[in-house]
């Protein structure tokens, strides 16, 4: 319970979930895979319910607590939301953390989560008094989606509060699918097919057990994200672009998909490694480039590629429940920073598509000033772009759902 509060409490000072969870790890070398579960699990459920957790913690405080307190009563109201039947069990723990931490507060913790369980028939109400608490997201979240989506915007809400699904991509270079599903099923792993090559699990497990995964047969990558390669759908012998490529998945499949000519931009040289090192997981071939995309002369030789894939840096409002941090880190105002930075980028790649090419403009957003609406702008300043319907409509908005995560997509074709 200790760890899962130090998580949260770092992002409450503004820190990254999954960077705060790596660093962690790093630490701990000697994690068996059900610790590491299950210290995740209790930190990103307590972040999903961020704002409930407050609302109840609010009712029950006179003042304020340190950070590392207030993360462990929120990790403790999670748990106790959780499992209502080990209450006390739940509360010990949170005691004895707090003896760990920071030993004087050990009394106002075990106060506090007391006070909260005599008064448990009051959390419904207390969550229920105001939209941030109700929906557990932000204000400026809640309205920027009710305003682009009026009639699907709670079910929305609801769907980024859910555990994400986990999909695999079979690499069809190494595995059939019928195969993969066959391993599967013979390590107890109970999975359905979704595509050409795309498994659904029916429950999440570490990546440890998943027969095949060493040997390169199989990558995780969501549903929607493996959608990418199928819509910019390259052919043997293209020259092909991806932009934003780390951590590789795309490029994997991308490559997975055609024998092309791969060239790969990532700005973090770190990220750029990981890149790498999944491509050479799974045999695969591509040149790596750390370089900005949107700095031409550091990178383009002149040669114009036949499919770009732009799979831009955005909000990630799309993936909130795999990433629930960025419900709390993110600010409304860094939504036209983001598309100001998508604009740049789009606009700098479109000079190196050769005429008659495709680039493939992608965000795991679900705001539309980063989406249609971003588009809609480039069209305007581009008259040789035109856009190439997906199946039957001009772009494609994927919400997130029981099989994928959050997505959008737009197909842009340079007129010859």
């Amino acid at each position: 319970m200790l760890c899962a509060a130090e998580l949260v409490a770092c992002v409450i000072d503004g820190s990254n979930l999954t960077d705060s969870f790596e660093r962690m790890l790093d630490a701990r070398p000697g994690w068996p895979d059900a610790t590491r579960g299950a210290v995740r699990d209790l930190a990103w459920s307590t972040l999903r319910d961020f704002g409930r957790g407050d609302a109840v913690l609010d009712r029950l405080l006179h003042s304020p607590p340190p950070t590392l307190i207030r993360a462990l009563l929120l990790v403790a109201i999670q748990r106790l939301r959780q499992r209502p039947e080990h209450a006390h069990t739940v509360v010990d723990q949170a005691v004895q953390a707090a003896a760990t931490a920071m030993p004087g507060l050990k009394g106002m913790v075990n106060g506090v989560l007391r006070n909260a369980l005599r008064q448990q028939s009051e959390w419904a109400s207390w969550i229920g008094a105001n939209p941030v608490s109700a929906q557990a997201y932000p204000a400026w979240w809640i309205e920027r989606v009710r305003a682009g989506m009026p009639e699907q915007w709670e079910a929305l809400l609801a769907a980024g509060n859910q555990r994400p699904p986990m999909a695999l991509r079979v690499n069809r270079r190494r595995c059939t699918l019928e195969a993969a599903l066959a391993e599967l099923a013979a390590a107890g792993i109970e999975a359905k097919r979704l595509g050409d090559a795309t498994l659904l699990l029916a429950q999440p497990v570490a990546v440890a057990r998943l027969p095949g995964y060493a040997e390169g047969r199989l990558s995780v990558q969501d549903a929607g994200a493996q959608q990418a390669a199928r819509l910019l759908a390259p052919r043997d012998g293209e020259r092909v672009l991806d932009a934003c490529a780390a951590p590789g998945g795309k490029t994997a499949h991308l490559l997975e998909s055609a024998d092309v000519e791969l060239l790969a931009l990532e700005l973090d040289p770190r990220r750029a490694q990981r890149i790498r090192a999944n491509l050479d997981r799974l045999g695969l071939q591509a040149e790596i480039r750390v370089a900005d995309c949107c700095d031409l002369r550091s990178w383009w030789d002149g040669r114009p590629f036949d499919r770009i894939l732009a799979d831009v840096p955005c909000s990630a409002s799309g993936v909130v429940r795999r990433h629930p941090d960025i419900k709390w880190l993110r600010r409304d105002e860094d939504i036209a920073g983001f598309a100001t930075q998508q604009r740049r980028i789009v606009d700098a790649l479109w000079q190196t598509l050769a005429p008659g090419g495709t680039m493939l403009y992608v965000t795991c957003s679900v705001f539309e000033q980063e989406n249609a609406a971003q588009i809609a702008r480039f069209l305007d300043r581009h008259a040789d772009a035109e856009c190439v319907p997906i199946d039957a409509s001009p772009d494609c908005q994927l919400l997130p759902d029981a099989e994928h995560d959050g997505f959008y997509f737009a197909r842009l074709r340079k007129q010859a």
